[in-house]
């Protein structure tokens, strides 16, 4: 039997690790709408029974709005949401992978998290479109490669705990996934007919790096 939930985190992810750049500010929406339909999906059955809705109806119930708050958010603070994001990835990353390849442990793993996810979201702030490449590009290859499926993500809700949500982003599967999708992306913005479409986008021509020209 076809695991339909399976399906379509395979399927956004598919999305964003080939398109989530290209699509600029859609992309941003998309990923927007996914970190706060998430959200939405952990803490809701834990914050809605005070209001009366329990159970699978209080998951039904918050994942639209977060969704829906996730998308409105990235609106009205691109630029913020961007440098946050840029923050939380190269933080996560500085954590579990640069880390530990240093051989350091204990509150020095924290330092570098830190510091690489400063780091990042500064470079996020002049570099948007890059940034985005690179992280729509980690999460579809995190998703298209089920390193997190959504058996994660119920035992996440379950423990209330991000724990199970944590993995190795130096997996050969992961890697490989994200440099074809870095790539597919940088090349598709280099085809004419996709930069027409992206400058006749509403909003689309918001998401660029510093010092590229801005095409009326």
């Amino acid at each position: 039997m076809v695991d339909l939930v399976a399906v379509t985190l395979v399927a956004g992810g598919a999305v964003l690790l080939f398109f989530g750049a290209v699509l600029s500010v859609y992309g941003v929406g998309l990923l927007g709408a996914a970190v706060g339909g998430g959200i939405a999906y952990l803490l809701g059955p834990t914050s809605l029974p005070g209001v009366g809705i329990e159970g699978s109806a209080a998951t039904a119930a918050a994942v639209p709005v977060g969704a829906l708050v996730g998308v409105i958010g990235t609106y009205m603070l691109l630029s913020l949401v961007i440098s946050a994001i840029g923050f939380v990835i190269g933080g996560y990353i500085g954590m579990v992978a640069v880390a530990p390849a240093l051989g350091e442990t204990g509150l020095v793993v924290y330092g570098i998290g830190v510091a690489l996810g400063v780091g990042t979201g500064v470079l996020a702030s002049f570099l948007s479109k890059t940034t985005m490449v690179v992280v729509t590009s980690f999460v579809g290859a995190t998703l298209v490669s089920q390193t997190i499926t959504a058996d994660e993500f119920v035992t996440a809700k379950e423990n209330l705990s991000p724990e199970p949500l944590l993995f190795d982003p130096v997996t050969p599967l992961v890697l490989g996934l994200f440099a074809l999708g870095v790539l597919s992306q940088f090349g598709l913005f280099k085809l004419s007919y996709v930069t027409g479409l992206i400058a006749r986008l509403p909003g689309a021509r918001r998401l660029r790096d510093r010092g590229e020209n801005q095409q009326s």
